[in-house]
């Protein structure tokens, strides 16, 4: 597996996010969120498909992966689109492409209802956007956060990945597998893991907000789900492109809710379709 490194840093009011650009600046902008517990590892494959025609833009949260973890640390899904907005005044992007995936596709509703970010068009992936979402994992942290800190490191790291494996319908490849768990183990990355489980499960009255003004949408939507999902199962997937007028959907077989990991030829090829309807 190839490395995927983020170059460059942005002092957000969260910490330090590093991100990267991929492609030729001069291209059409297209800017990709990843979820929780991931980070912008999943996009490498499509990132990299996508640089061969538009500038990419990708990141980590902060929180997540290469940038900044610190206790105390301001994670909601409300705190991450105002970072979100942050990057795009910083990037100079005033219209991107936007792709995002789980608490990404949170992330990016809200930053354009409640913030007013335009997007030229979006595409959600397996996104949290409604009620109820999260896996029994996921609940269970949430009333027992305190616990799960205090477990000792190797059980702790059995336990996450035990539960990033439910994420994948065919099965993640011991790499991957590594990549995805390795900023949650040690003394930083055990209780950020917990830290930012915990914050996201209190963060389910920001989706019952927004929600609202999914029906007030006006750019192309494209609502992409595994049919395997088992975190936010499809039906999820079918109802968020019923609220958004004129959203398309399209369901992925034998894919999961790592969609970019279980299925990324397929995947890519149903966003390249959508970002090129009317490139004309």
């Amino acid at each position: 597996m190839s490395e995927w490194t983020l170059s460059r840093g942005y002092d957000s009011n969260l910490g330090e996010v590093r991100w990267e650009r991929l492609g030729d600046p001069g291209a059409e902008p297209l800017v990709l969120l990843h979820g929780t517990p991931f980070s912008s590892f999943i996009w490498r494959d499509i990132a990299r498909a996508m640089a061969i025609s538009r500038s990419v833009y990708v990141f980590d949260m902060p929180g997540y992966g290469s940038s900044a973890m610190s206790p105390g640390q301001e994670l909601s899904l409300d705190a991450l689109a105002g970072v979100f907005a942050e990057l795009l005044r910083h990037w100079e992007l005033t219209r991107p492409d936007v792709i995002a995936h789980d608490s990404g596709g949170a992330i990016a509703l809200g930053a354009h209802l409640d913030r007013g970010v335009p997007y030229k068009r979006l595409a959600l992936v397996d996104a949290v956007s409604l009620p109820p979402w999260g896996s029994e994992f996921f609940a269970l942290v949430a009333e027992h956060a305190e616990v799960f800190r205090r477990l000792p490191g190797p059980l702790h790291r059995a336990l996450l990945r035990e539960y990033v494996a439910t994420a994948s319908s065919p099965g993640l490849r011991p790499d991957v597998m590594d990549a995805l768990t390795a900023p949650w183990l040690g003394a930083d990355g055990q209780p950020a893991f917990y830290r930012q489980l915990t914050t996201r499960r209190a963060d389910q009255s920001y989706t019952d907000r927004i929600q609202d003004g999914y029906a007030t949408i006006n750019l192309p939507v494209l609502v992409c789900w595994g049919a395997d999902d088992t975190w936010v199962p499809a039906d999820r997937g079918r109802e968020l492109a019923a609220l958004i007028p004129g959203a398309e959907l399209h369901i992925i077989d034998t894919a999961g809710h790592l969609l970019p990991e279980d299925r990324p030829a397929e995947l890519t090829a149903a966003l390249l379709d959508f970002l090129e309807e009317d490139a004309a």
